[in-house]
């Protein structure tokens, strides 16, 4: 692995090389890494400025929306002065603004079966930053048939979830904790029910801070557990997942 770092990365990354845990053979890792983010919103967001601050190598985006004024209430990567911009466009000037050493990749359009599997397949870990239940089943059924870690959060509300799943690695996939999508209408979307801007933040960060757990190999992996925030309650709680040896992707 390359450790050359130049002196301006040194300095960028030096709060990184210092944790005895992560040290430069961590950063050389984050340098090496692929990351694809479906969903350049209220998860998104958050979750792509660290992930560029932390200085993972490539980056992509996957968004075929354009920027609203209601999206800036949460979607901290857009501003006014990108309304009516592309958000994998006005999300990638913020990424470069904090990190020009970082790749990004952009792939302005809806992801869907037709291209999911080329969407996903250049990159190491897969985050599922998307808002409908449709997008997250076909990309976690994706990522188990290509073996690819997936980082899943999901926000509604005052409330937060997230997981890591790696059935390639023996855990459970999605469709072990769901093994369907929801009856349509039972689980309303955000522009219906609402969320705390601020909660987006919280749970995108998260993601954030598990893909580099995932990445560098430090600390206890999400695989496995479902970490709930309440946000009202000031709670978390984090549940055991199960593998489902009947799963109708992984069992």
């Amino acid at each position: 692995m390359d450790l050359n770092f130049s002196e301006a990365e040194v300095q960028r990354y030096s709060r990184h090389i210092l944790l005895r845990e992560l040290g430069g053979t961590g950063q050389a890792k984050l340098k090496a890494a692929k990351v694809l983010v479906v969903g350049a919103g209220g998860l998104g967001s958050p979750l792509t400025l660290y992930l560029a601050a932390a200085g993972v190598g490539t980056i992509g985006l996957v968004d075929a929306d354009l920027v609203e004024l209601s999206n800036l209430q949460r979607q901290i990567a857009h501003g006014m002065a990108n309304l009516g911009q592309l958000k994998v466009a006005s999300a990638a000037e913020s990424l470069a603004r904090i990190n020009p050493l970082v790749k990004l990749e952009t792939h302005a359009e809806h992801l869907g079966p037709d291209n999911v599997s080329r969407l996903i397949n250049g990159y190491d870990i897969i985050c599922d930053g998307t808002d409908n239940f449709t997008t997250r089943f076909l990309v976690a059924d994706a990522c188990v048939a290509a073996k690819k870690t997936l980082v899943s959060a999901a926000v509604l509300r005052f409330e937060g979830q997230i997981s890591t799943f790696k059935p390639h690695a023996g855990g459970p996939c999605y469709r072990c904790l769901y093994p369907e999508p929801p009856p349509e209408g039972l689980v309303p979307p955000c522009s219906e029910a609402g969320v705390l801007g601020a909660v987006t933040g919280v749970m995108g960060t998260l993601q954030a801070t598990e893909v580099i757990k995932e990445i560098t190999g430090i600390g206890q992996s999400l695989s496995g557990f479902l970490l709930v925030w309440d946000a009202l309650a000031a709670e978390f709680r984090k549940i055991r997942l199960r593998k489902d040896p009947s799963c109708s992707v992984c069992g």
